[in-house]
C-alpha cells in the first residue's frame, strides 16, 4: 500500500465516476428482495391449497361453489393468495423492466402500467371473492 493512507476496512469500492457523482447504495434493494421472497413463500404454501380446492370443486354446481367460498377457512386463504399473487407479479415485473428497459420514459410508463394492472387485478379478484363469499 504505497502512499495509501486510507485505514483498513474503510475503503470505497465505487468507481471514480460514481464517487464523483455521489452514487452509492439506494438502500431499497434489500427490502424489495425480501418482499419478493416473502410473497414467494406465501405463494408456495397457498398454491397447492388453491389447486386442491379447485380440483375438489370441479363438477359441482354454482350453489356448492358459493357455499365453499362462503366459509372463512376457504375465503381468507384465497384472499391471501390473490394479494400475494399480484404483489409478487408486480415486484418481479418491476425488476425485469429495470434490468432490460433502458429508455427512461418507456421505463416509467411501463412501471406505471404494471402497478395499475396489478392493482386492478388485485382489486377485481378481491371484489369477486368478497361478492361470492358474502352473497346470501
Amino acid at each position: 500500500m504505497s502512499g495509501d493512507t486510507t485505514p483498513p476496512g474503510s475503503r470505497d469500492f465505487r468507481t471514480p465516476v460514481a464517487r464523483a457523482r455521489g452514487l452509492g447504495s439506494a438502500k431499497s434493494g434489500t427490502g424489495h428482495f425480501w418482499w419478493q421472497r416473502v410473497s414467494a413463500v406465501f405463494l408456495a404454501l397457498l398454491t397447492p391449497w388453491v389447486v386442491g380446492m379447485l380440483i375438489a370443486l370441479v363438477g359441482t354446481g354454482h350453489d356448492e361453489i358459493r357455499a365453499a367460498l362462503g366459509r372463512p377457512a376457504n375465503a381468507i386463504p384465497l384472499v391471501l393468495f390473490a394479494i400475494s399473487l399480484f404483489w409478487h407479479a408486480r415486484l418481479g415485473l418491476q425488476v425485469v423492466v429495470e434490468d432490460y428497459v433502458h429508455h427512461r420514459a418507456t421505463e416509467i410508463a411501463l412501471q406505471l402500467l404494471i402497478t395499475f394492472a396489478c392493482a386492478l387485478g388485485g382489486l377485481v379478484s378481491l371484489y369477486a371473492i368478497a361478492r361470492i363469499a358474502l352473497m346470501p
